[in-house]
């Protein structure tokens, strides 16, 4: 409201209404002040929180001559109304339940974080989501609202002049894929929370320099930004920053500026460098006063600097986070190389030593020797425990060998040393195997190349949840509040504080230097640990030490069931290997559950499966064939029982979980069923219950990724183009959601939200803003993900062409449909990795359900094993991922929290992202100029 209107008021025709109409407003917080005399008044008052000195009031009166408003229709987007009350809350739910309670029409708007409803008095009232400081009730006034939302208002309604945040984001460091993307996050969601965001050039060299290296951005600044590579900002090395006099003048450049917050993006050195301006913030002021280069204005408005780190590194090294931007996207150029390598080195029954990154941690090594299936990997946190490691490696090597192998290829971290800390080079192991074991052998450094290139998916979704989380830290900072450094911890965007972590990080260091290794491994990422057993199992001890005792020795099947998707093949081939390496044996099954009861079963052996992890696809053949609905149950117990199978592996979508299903339910008709039975997920569309990610999900959403680009690169030659590009995923919109966010699209048709044609009025709308607002010399192409099964009215076609009919010349539509190529391909390393972790754990899962049978027959003389050795449901099982662990989760565990109509979980993990899509690109957020030419050039729908 602006200054001198001091209330709003509500016409009430009957006192029916005129009650209702008190008892909806007082439910959301108003106050009942007075009621006049003749009882046909009422004065209703919501407070005004701690930030604005605004009351909201509302004077209710009977009146039986007044007009009722008219209803708006309920298909209608209300969101388009010219005339609305806005309140803002943290609890959206709390806000349904309410409305539903009191019977209120409402449309939900998940994609605006808001809820449009109707008071008694058909009176538009719009409630919207907020994360900033409300009062007790949940509450804000209007103005806050303004200002804490995305919601159009004129600058008049403030009742208090607000300075609009200055926030300054740097790169800083060696330069990693998702920088950019970073920066684009940082700019976009800063400018749609009301700040102004100036971006840093050339790192901290620029921050000292300061005159045009801070420059200020505005939303078009970081247009295309999130699939290059690198940082389009700018790193530099800066020798001066690291003293007094280059911090001083810092600080001058950040107060002239008016910036009080930095966003830095880079490594533990670079982080630490932020966290020192900080902590000399107060001094530095005092004495840039002292020498009259700044104001006692100025110290007073800018006493108080606030930090926030994002780590920006290819190693993966950072303490406090499991995972840190850009090291994906430099594990997919190592996996790239070395699997280039494998053909030359096949050909040539050659030896290659690939030496990469990571002079204090072996991540990119470890995980690359995990994906590509190499022969040994030397890593800094882990060294060989031998003395001579060279016989050892040699050993391994050449069983390899004598197994069937035509290729060696070795692995090694640059900070690579042995267990004395001495340093292991490529050259000497080069020279190793050659005398040794008398191959011919090459090193291959593949040095920046690791750095260099488009940006993987994980990293840009990476990049772009951290930077908001990141703008959020800054705006809810105090003087008092730790530097903190944003992370991803369990699956899950975290706060911690910055130089906790970065301690931490230098601790790793210090452990390796006083030989502790086994401390460095702790300081590492969970998954460190369990991913380096899984490659040491399935790679390296196949020399007999693992084997069970002869009893407890099974034989394990493995089927492929449902959809190809990226990462089954390497899942095989580590269950293989990890099987024989403990005496069990393994069979595959080809062509699904059709090719069991035909009994297509063959014995798989270590070299059989030996380069299945970098193919896509199903090696074993796949089909979406259920048992007991398109194959006979009876067949398959019968098969199962011919064969002496003893544990069964499925790998496959949601058709693989339906036959986890009816698998158990026949235990009880068939006994050779009750075996222990698990299912890894793997399908594109990730929407198997039990696990946070599928196998080829992440190799769909790079193909997607890619495909994107290209289309954009096509949208944008041809200006004016908007290109409707279908995805797969079923009743799921994962892949459009994780994929909307990785190529910037401006809007995403999802199962979980629907099309509705009111719906498809405000996108149009929305386009039309943007191409309005472009330069017309320089329009941006364009597109639109819509998930495959989001509706059978509103096909891909169909949308194109309402977009292009009713975008009056503005701009041009077409289709892409990607079909199959997102099931195809060469699976990603994170697929890759796994796989070999799922895989591994499905060997112990099937150990662990059969010991307590198997040890009892045989302490009880029993030569032949019994038939059933599993009955528990806890033996039926998916084998998922959880945040960092791994989870094994029944059937009957997960059948409650399932939709199985729609064949996916009740619950998804990544929706909470789906806001963004549209908040990143610019919902919302045209200029004024596009809105006045929409309304009134004649061209409303």
């Amino acid at each position: 409201m602006s200054e001198g209107l001091s209330h709003i008021v509500l016409h009430a025709c009957t006192p029916d209404d005129f009650e209702l109409t008190r008892q909806f407003y007082t439910s959301f917080g108003f106050e009942a002040l007075q009621d006049e005399a003749d009882g046909n008044t009422t004065w209703l008052k919501l407070k005004a929180s701690s930030k604005t000195t605004t009351d909201i009031t509302l004077k209710l009166t009977l009146r039986a001559l007044a007009v009722r408003r008219a209803r708006p229709a309920s298909d209608a987007d209300w969101s388009l109304e010219e005339t609305a009350l806005v309140l803002a809350t943290h609890d959206l739910a709390d806000v349904k339940v309410k409305l539903e309670t009191m019977g209120a029409l409402y449309q939900d708007r998940p994609i605006q974080m808001s809820i449009y409803a109707l008071d008694p008095l058909e009176n538009l009232v719009v409630f919207a989501s907020t994360q900033q400081d409300s009062d007790d009730d949940g509450f804000v006034t209007a103005a806050q609202s303004a200002t804490d939302t995305n919601v159009a208002t004129d600058p008049s309604c403030s009742s208090a002049v607000h300075h609009a945040k200055r926030i300054g984001v740097l790169t800083s460091g060696g330069d990693s894929p998702g920088m950019n993307a970073c920066v684009r996050a940082v700019v976009r969601y800063g400018i749609s929370k009301g700040c102004e965001v100036y971006a840093i050039y050339e790192g901290y060299q620029g921050l000292v320099d300061g005159g045009e290296r801070i420059c200020k951005m505005d939303w078009k600044s970081v247009r295309g930004w999130l699939g290059v590579g690198g940082t389009s900002i700018g790193t530099a090395r800066c020798m001066e920053f690291k003293t007094r006099e280059g911090r001083l003048k810092s600080a001058e450049n950040l107060v002239k500026h008016g910036i009080d917050a930095l966003i830095v993006c880079g490594g533990d050195g670079s982080l630490t460098g932020a966290d020192v301006l900080r902590s000399e913030w107060s001094g530095l002021l005092e004495e840039l006063r002292s020498l009259d280069r700044i104001t006692d204005q100025e110290v007073d408005t800018y006493r108080h600097l606030t930090i926030v780190g994002l780590v920006g590194s290819i190693d993966n090294d950072m303490s406090g986070t499991d995972m840190t931007i850009g090291a994906v996207t430099s594990l997919q150029r190592i996996c790239e190389a070395v699997d280039s390598i494998h053909t030359t080195a096949l050909s040539h029954s050659r030896a290659f030593v690939v030496e990469v990154m990571g002079r204090h941690c072996g991540w990119l090594a470890l995980m690359a020797g995990i994906a590509s299936g190499a022969d040994f990997v030397f890593i800094p946190e882990r060294p060989p425990t031998e003395d001579d490691w060279e016989t050892a490696m040699c050993k391994v090597a050449n069983r390899h060998r004598k197994l069937g192998k035509r290729k060696t290829v070795i692995i090694v971290a640059e900070g690579a040393i042995d267990k004395y800390l001495k340093p292991i080079k490529a050259e000497h192991i080069k020279n190793v195997l050659t005398e040794q074991l008398k191959l011919d052998t090459r090193v291959t450094t593949l040095g920046h190349t690791q750095r260099g290139g488009s940006p993987a998916a994980y990293d840009r979704i990476l990049a772009t949840i951290q930077s908001v989380e990141a703008v959020d830290a800054v705006l809810r900072a105090t003087p008092d509040t730790p530097s903190p450094l944003i992370g991803m911890c369990s699956n899950k965007v975290t706060t911690g504080p910055l130089m906790q972590a970065v301690e931490l990080t230098h601790e790793v260091a210090k452990a390796i230097s006083e030989k502790n290794f086994r401390r460095a491994m702790e300081l590492r990422d969970p998954e460190f640990a369990d991913e380096f057993e899984a490659y040491n199992a399935s790679t390296i001890l196949d020399d007999q030490s693992m084997v069970v005792p002869e009893h407890q020795r099974l034989n394990i099947a493995i089927v492929h069931v449902g959809a190809p998707a990226g990462g089954m093949n390497a899942a095989t081939r580590t269950a293989v290997r990890c099987a024989l390496n403990r005496g069990h044996r393994a069979f595959g099954v080809y062509n699904g559950f059709p090719g069991l009861v035909r009994g297509t079963i063959e014995e798989l052996t270590w070299i059989s499966v030996d380069g299945w992890g970098t193919l896509g696809g199903s090696q074993l053949g796949t089909n979406r064939s259920v048992p007991g609905i398109q194959v006979d149950l009876g067949m398959i117990a019968y098969q199962v029982q011919q064969h002496n199978i003893q544990a069964l592996m499925l790998v496959g979508g949601f058709e693989a979980f339906s036959s986890l299903i009816k698998l158990e339910e026949a235990r009880a008709r068939y006994p050779s069923l009750c075996i222990p039975i698990c299912h890894i997920p793997a399908t594109v569309s990730n929407n198997v219950p039990g696990t946070d990610f599928s196998l080829g999900s992440d190799t769909s959403l790079n193909s997607i990724v890619e495909a994107c680009d290209a289309i954009v690169q096509s949208a944008r030659s041809s200006r004016r183009r908007v290109f409707v590009v279908e995805v797969q995923g079923g009743k799921t919109g994962y892949l459009a959601v994780e994929a909307g966010i990785a190529t910037g699209a401006n809007m995403i048709y999802i199962p979980e939200e629907g099309i509705t044609l009111s719906r498809l009025q405000s996108d149009v709308k929305h386009l039309m803003a943007l191409y309005l607002d472009d330069d017309e010399d320089k329009s941006e192409g364009r597109i639109i993900l819509r998930t495959e099964g989001v509706s059978d009215t509103y096909t891909t076609d169909v949308i194109s062409n309402i977009l292009k009919d009713e975008g009056h010349h503005l701009f041009d539509s077409r289709t892409a449909v990607l079909g199959h190529i997102q099931q195809g391909g060469i699976p990603s390393p994170m697929d890759r990795i796994r796989a070999t972790r799922l895989a591994k754990r499905a060997i112990e899962f099937f150990e662990r359900h059969t010991s307590k049978a198997l040890n009892e027959a045989h302490e009880a003389g029993h030569s032949i094993p019994p038939v059933e050795l599993a009955h528990s449901p806890e033996s039926v099982a998916v084998v998922g991922i959880s945040g960092d662990g791994i989870t094994f989760r029944s059937v009957q565990e997960l059948l409650p929290v399932t939709d199985m109509k729609n064949r996916k979980p009740r619950a998804a993990w990544w929706y909470e992202h789906r806001p963004l899509v549209d908040l990143l690109t610019g919902r919302g957020l045209f200029t004024p100029e596009a809105q006045a030419q929409i309304h009134g050039s004649g061209m409303k729908k």
